[in-house]
């Protein structure tokens, strides 16, 4: 696991399916970890453990679920989240601690930001740290492409274009200093910004998502 940002953490990156590879993250915090996405690596379950475990999972969307998430609760007792819409595909390993169906904050400074398209349940999570940098957790609605470029999630014959659409413009109103994804091509998968830059690369990725 590799130290990104003061309270950030990222893990091994690993490759679920062939031409995927994807990263978990952790969040540090003095009222209870928080793990972003899912990672099956056992090592860096070691690493969590070294960092204070993991009291919360934060899951994107369902294409994250895997047998992982029952060894977390097993090992630290962490409580699952996940979207309404893909409740009963999280029942198929796990039905989540806590369903979200709407914009809220949770444990305080985590705001959870409904955006389907991508799946039906798709979820972005924007965390304002103490530290004074915002992240913006993005899943597969946004990833990182080979060129560096942020893409829109669309795969052909399971995503709602119109719908991503309208989640995409409610994401370019944000202002994040890191974006996170999920999924990712190239060597990172996210990335360090002035807040204002934020709209013009999801206007791109508007762009392309429309062409």
């Amino acid at each position: 696991m590799k130290q990104i940002f003061a309270d950030l953490w990222e893990t091994d990156v690993e490759s679920p399916f062939p031409g995927l590879t994807t990263h978990a993250y952790l969040l540090t915090r003095d009222s209870g970890n928080v793990l972003f996405y899912n990672t099956g690596h056992d090592h860096e379950r070691d690493a969590i453990a070294e960092l204070g475990g993991a009291d919360w999972q934060l899951l994107s969307h369902q294409d994250e679920l895997g047998a992982s998430i029952l060894k977390l609760r097993d090992r630290f007792g962490t409580q699952l989240g996940g979207h309404e819409r893909e409740r009963d595909e999280f029942a198929k390993i796990r039905t989540p601690d806590r369903l979200f169906d709407r914009r809220e904050v949770l444990l305080d400074n985590i705001e959870v930001i409904p955006t389907p398209g991508h799946t039906p349940g798709s979820t972005c999570f924007l965390v304002a740290s103490p530290t004074g940098k915002r992240y913006l957790f993005t899943g597969d609605t946004l990833y990182r492409g080979d060129d560096g470029t942020w893409k829109p999630g669309y795969i052909d014959g399971m995503s709602d274009r119109e719908t991503l659409a309208t989640s995409l413009a409610l994401l370019k109103g944000l202002t994040p200093d890191v974006v996170i994804g999920s999924a990712f091509g190239g060597q990172a998968g996210y990335e360090e910004m002035r807040p204002e830059e934020w709209s013009g690369k999801v206007e791109s990725a508007l762009v392309q998502l429309n062409t």
